[in-house]
């Protein structure tokens, strides 16, 4: 399977993290001596599941490497547009690709014990899309200072993964709100909106189940997803703050001396 991994972002001046990149790209932060991108595709490419990477929005130099084929992908501007231009990709050296991995430049901690977990949870079942969601409890014990913000649903509170499933076809032949979707997947409640009005107010309400978002989103959208429940913190656990690049700077600086 294909892993596609958008590394686009550039934090502005006004955002969190512009003090520690001075403007330059964020998957290139130093992370316990290495890119952090570079944790996410040594991540990928140890698992014999995974046939390749295509990385977007940012060109290979002498600090990433791969010991599986890397093809890039130039920036396209927005995370959208980036998400597609990876999906064209994914179709344009197999068009019979089925299945694709989505996975954000800024999860260091991934490991590929976790990248082979999704890949089997979705390998053997036919859905559009796949959406991660870490229950509070799950984060909360792994990482008690992420200060993530979570979404209380009605059976319980969940913050959003950084690991999807596609359909790379999907991407680019269905309505283009499913992509928006994809892309504001660091906010429920801005994918509620996209949604509708009124589920939006549900979820204020606190009155959708995972299992009705996803009926919900399944029929406005006319495409088949499912959400699946991580059990590993690590697939939400993104570097968006300071705070958090500390952390898991800290939390991966042990891994290497354990």
């Amino acid at each position: 399977m294909d892993v596609i991994i958008t590394a686009g972002g550039i934090p502005r001046p006004d955002e969190p993290l512009y003090p520690v990149t001075q403007g330059g790209p964020k998957a290139m932060l130093e992370i316990a001596g290495k890119p952090m991108i570079q944790w996410i595709i040594e991540a990928a490419v140890a698992s014999p599941l995974v046939d390749r990477i295509v990385l977007v929005g940012l060109p290979l130099n002498d600090r990433i490497r791969s010991d599986k084929p890397v093809d890039c992908v130039d920036d396209q501007g927005e995370m959208v547009a980036n998400i597609q231009a990876g999906a064209r990709e994914v179709l344009r050296v197999n068009p019979a690709a089925r299945q694709a991995i989505l996975l954000s430049s800024d999860i260091p901690a991934i490991t590929t014990g976790m990248v082979e977990w999704f890949i089997r949870t979705i390998q053997d079942t036919d859905h559009d899309l796949y959406y991660t969601v870490i229950p509070k409890a799950v984060m909360e014990t792994r990482y008690p200072n992420s200060r993530r913000s979570y979404t209380r649903m009605k059976d319980g509170e969940y913050c959003g993964g950084d690991v999807i499933g596609l359909r790379p076809q999907v991407m680019l032949q269905s309505s283009p709100l499913s992509v928006k979707l994809t892309a504001a997947r660091k906010s429920s409640l801005h994918q509620a909106a996209l949604l509708g009005f009124d589920t939006l107010i549900l979820l204020l309400l606190h009155q959708v189940s995972l299992q009705q978002a996803e009926k919900i989103a399944s029929k406005r959208l006319g495409i088949r997803g499912k959400v699946i429940v991580s059990p590993y913190a690590e697939l939400g656990m993104d570097v968006d703050k300071p705070h958090q690049l500390d952390l898991l700077r800290a939390d991966l600086a042990g891994r290497i001396t354990s």
